[in-house]
């Protein structure tokens, strides 16, 4: 299977998030928008490789407010999950 390559820039809301990754990865609008909805697609339901790159990570976490650190640990934990994805935050 080829590799799936998302890229996420200037994310200003988990809202914005959402909408990002889940158009990159072909997913109908009415999926799930919870880091529990998240973690089932991103573990289970894709198939790989996938390449999230995410330049703007860092700088977006403010933006994101109290739900960054969690997002960002889901991230690192599903990429250490699975052999087939790679999370680069910048």
């Amino acid at each position: 299977m080829p590799l799936i390559h998302c890229k996420l820039n200037e994310i200003q809301s988990m809202q914005q998030f959402y909408e990002a990754l889940y158009a990159q990865l072909g997913l109908p609008k009415l999926t799930g928008r919870n880091l529990d909805a998240l973690w089932d697609i991103l573990s289970t339901d894709i198939e790989g490789p996938i390449e999230i790159h995410w330049p703007t990570a860092y700088q977006d976490r403010h933006a994101l407010g109290e739900q960054a650190a969690a997002l960002f640990e889901l991230l690192d934990d599903v990429a250490d999950e699975r052999d087939d994805m790679t999370i680069i935050l910048g």
